[in-house]
């Protein structure tokens, strides 16, 4: 009998952490221990954050690995090492419990992850929005990873950095002025770093995917509520009772909400491009599919809406979503991306 690959979204822990040893797919240069692709990303996490063995990360990551946030890029393992003993600094008591694991089998020995995970921990620690507050925090993170040959050789992390900040009783445009005006002490520019990603953002003509499918379905809804300010299409592409998670903690219940919450995002940027960036999916429950879309936007700060009045900045966002599509609509819909890093690109332009 052929066993089923892991499915994280209906799968105890205990079960993914003890499949068995039978391989359940074609995994050349993978660890024996792996069954299957998402065993090998759920054991992986559950190792470096949960056991603390953090030094796994110079093993499953390779050397000169690149990390893409909406902060700036970091490469290389040692780096990654660093990074999570300062995150565990600040939290020690952090857990990363998957929620999904959405992934494609890219060809060549590559294989593409994305992996939701919520995150319960307590500020014990000074962090990079400010000192210890000793409150409890509550986010969702998702992490998008390109690997071969059992490590990981490049990955896109995007983190509802707004909810942290909010959680802690963080002012977000006050973190936000504070960290451009370091960047400019330090002879940095946010939206300077991202020059390159906005002109590939609006020469991209996107990935598509066929007609009729989960992913076409997600992606036209994704279109119409961003660059073609259609809100109509996208409640026709959404079920009357989607459930969403937007930045900022932000949960929205039914295509009204979703529009509500977006306006003021509409109202700030003009001339929006989106760029599609990478598609998976896989079945869920009975005819129901989930999607990850990683994406891109670029648009002009224009309007006052969420971000003050207007800079004329151009500004950049790398956004991730996963959507639940069932009966042709989607019924679900978690959206990250780190909206402190999008203000600190507004505050830059003020400077």
């Amino acid at each position: 009998m052929v066993r089923q690959i892991t499915h994280v979204a209906t799968t105890d822990i205990s079960d993914m952490m003890n499949p068995g040893t039978e391989r359940r797919m074609d995994l050349p240069g993978f660890d024996p221990e792996f069954v299957d692709f998402p065993h090998y990303i759920i054991r992986i996490t559950e190792r470096i954050w949960h056991d603390r063995d953090v030094a796994l990360c110079l093993k499953w990551y390779s050397d000169d690995c690149a990390i893409h946030t909406l902060a700036g890029d970091i490469a290389g393992a040692q780096t990654v090492v660093d990074n999570t003993w300062a995150t565990l600094r600040a939290f020690p008591d952090r857990r990363l419990d998957a929620d999904n694991v959405i992934w494609s089998d890219e060809g060549g020995g590559k294989f593409y992850s994305s992996h939701l995970i919520t995150s319960k921990m307590t500020n014990e620690g000074d962090s990079e929005f400010g000192p210890a507050t000793g409150k409890k925090v509550r986010v969702q993170t998702i992490a998008e990873c390109l690997c071969q040959d059992n490590k990981v050789i490049e990955e896109w992390l995007v983190r509802d950095n707004l909810a942290i900040v909010q959680q802690l009783g963080f002012s977000a445009d006050e973190i936000a002025k504070r960290q451009a005006k370091a960047d400019k002490e330090a002879a940095f520019s946010l939206l300077a770093f991202h020059a390159t990603n906005r002109a590939q953002t609006r020469a991209s003509q996107g990935l598509t995917a066929h007609p009729g499918s989960a992913a076409d379905c997600a992606i036209r809804r994704i279109r119409a509520l961003w660059q073609e300010r259609d809100i109509k299409t996208a409640a026709r592409l959404s079920d009357f009772r989607v459930d969403a998670s937007y930045p900022g903690g932000s949960r929205l219940y039914g295509p009204d909400q979703v529009s509500d919450w977006m306006a003021p995002m509409l109202e700030a940027l003009s001339d929006i491009r989106l760029s599609i960036d990478h598609v998976a999916e896989i079945p869920y429950l009975g005819d129901a599919r989930d999607v990850s879309l990683r994406w891109s936007v670029t648009g002009t700060h224009s309007g006052s809406g969420r971000y003050g009045p207007p800079t004329g900045a151009d500004v950049y966002i790398l956004g991730v979503s996963h959507l639940r599509v069932m009966n042709g609509r989607v019924r679900e819909d978690v959206s990250i991306w780190d909206d402190i890093a999008l203000r600190r690109q507004v505050e830059t332009a003020r400077l």
